[in-house]
């Protein structure tokens, strides 16, 4: 399969890309290059290779769920500029 100028013309358009007329040429070259690799890897025999062993059949470890960083609002409000009571004070952005 290789792409033509409309249909990389076509591309850039749906994917909202601006190109210029003088970069085509390069973008449709390295387009076609990349279907290249495309079919090149389709073009390989896996039928006899066994699936990778890796961490998507592992289920994760639950944990209780507990809260551990509770009343600590002293320690977050310490390096504040300014605060308003329990609350971080910012300057009004909306007049």
């Amino acid at each position: 399969m290789s792409l033509d100028t409309a249909t990389v013309r076509r591309v850039a358009s749906l994917a909202r890309i601006r190109v210029e007329e003088d970069e085509l040429p390069r973008l449709e070259a390295e387009l076609n290059g990349i279907l290249g690799w495309i079919e090149q890897l389709q073009a390989v025999d896996t039928s006899s290779v066994e699936p990778m062993a890796g961490g998507g059949n592992q289920a994760l470890r639950m944990r209780e769920d507990r809260v551990t960083d509770g009343d600590i609002q002293e320690k977050v409000l310490a390096n504040a500029p300014d605060r308003a009571g329990a609350f971080f004070a910012v300057p009004k952005v909306v007049e």
